[in-house]
């Protein structure tokens, strides 16, 4: 499917702010009613429960947005960096997964965050046992990272006596197991009939190792699943339900959504995209062509390209350079001024949200704050002593 057919209601939204002379472009935006709308979805997805989300904050970034997950009772997170980590126990945080294999100093940093926040409940991914010793001593728990796979990380699912073996070696170190971590982002190029199909089917191995601990007396206690690709199938999935132990869905873009996130959800859940790029008009090098300022340093370009779509208009955005983003105008469509605005929906916006210092927080076309993007980069490559 063609992701402009896709995501033809998107580009009807109507994304105007008013009294934008003093904004700096490129700009980023994020709508508090539409990120609040789209917390809403996810909580009414999972039956209302906010303890069976688990949101990645990579998307979200903000301490002011994880402030709103928090506020609707969402306290269990996801992150892959320090700053991530500090962000969201900053927003009140009691549950924070580091989704990431950190070692070495990282892992030093992780374990100094941990003894400075008792209060919230901080765990780590492993794979492998050369992983523990960075662990020891501390009551940081520990998820056994499973490859679902997507070949990024964690061990072979297929290897269901190695994982047990694993577990064991974890409780034998005096390290609390806390359950299987399982990201099967891969999912998301697949058409969503065989993308049901494939996540069930995974899902199903994954249970295989969960039955695996049971026949060894070893608890399991939470499984967290999906990220949004695979969210519709961890949903209708049954032996989540009533399994003994807690199972947590961790999308984390569907908090602000994009192009991509559009393309793959179903149309129905009623999601709507929050965080957009405003930018300016800054050439018409010839009659059939702008060139905006918003590059790949501005919106992210790792999904492809188009790397965005140009809200409220048929524009077609072309491949950046670093700070320029050229767009055809098709025929029979009004070109758009030099100094004219351009509101840009990012395909991935999470690391779009990364390329900014500030966001505009906006509410009935007003600017109502400026806020920063507190998770932003990462932390100085020194530990601090």
């Amino acid at each position: 499917m063609n992701i402009r057919d896709a995501t033809s209601d998107i580009l009807k939204h109507k994304y105007e702010v008013h009294s934008t002379e003093r904004v700096i472009t490129p700009a980023l935006l994020i709508y508090r009613d539409l990120v609040l709308a789209n917390i809403e979805t996810t909580l009414c997805l999972l039956d209302s429960n906010p303890d069976r989300w688990r949101p990645h904050v990579k998307t979200a970034k903000l301490g002011y947005v994880m402030e709103m997950l928090t506020a609707r009772g969402v306290l269990a997170f996801k992150c892959a960096t320090s700053l991530e980590l500090l962000t969201a126990i900053r927003a009140g945080a009691r549950d924070v997964l580091v989704a990431y294999p950190v070692m070495g100093a990282n892992a030093i940093r992780i374990r100094q965050i941990a003894a400075q926040n008792p209060q919230v409940a901080i765990s780590v991914l492993v794979e492998s046992v050369y992983q523990l010793e960075s662990w020891f001593g501390t009551d940081i728990g520990i998820f056994i990272d499973i490859n679902p796979g997507m070949d990024r990380t964690g061990i072979e699912q297929g290897r269901a006596a190695d994982i047990v073996e694993l577990a064991k070696l974890i409780r034998r170190s005096g390290l609390e197991f806390r359950g299987l971590h399982y990201y099967d982002g891969h999912l998301g190029s697949v058409a969503l009939p065989e993308r049901a199909r494939q996540a069930h089917a995974g899902y199903d191995r994954l249970m295989h190792v969960v039955w695996t601990f049971q026949a060894e007396n070893i608890p399991v206690k939470e499984i967290i699943t999906a990220g949004t690709p695979a969210f519709p199938f961890t949903l209708s999935y049954p032996g989540f339900l009533k399994s003994g132990f807690v199972h947590r869905a961790s999308p984390g873009t569907v908090v602000y959504c994009d192009a991509t996130a559009m393309e793959q959800l179903p149309q129905e859940f009623g999601y709507v995209c929050a965080a957009l790029v405003l930018s300016r008009v800054v050439s018409r090098p010839t009659t059939e062509m702008i060139t905006c300022d918003a590059g790949h340093k501005t919106i992210s370009v790792d999904c492809g390209v188009p790397n965005c779509l140009a809200a409220g208009t048929n524009l077609e955005p072309l491949r950046p350079s670093e700070e320029h983003l050229p767009i055809r105008v098709p025929k029979n469509v009004t070109s758009p001024q030099l100094g004219d605005l351009l509101y840009l929906i990012p395909r991935h916006i999470c690391p779009t949200v990364n390329n900014f210092d500030w966001a505009l927080i906006v509410a009935e076309e007003r600017i109502l704050a400026v806020e920063r993007v507190n998770a932003r980069g990462r932390e100085g490559p020194l530990l601090q002593q």
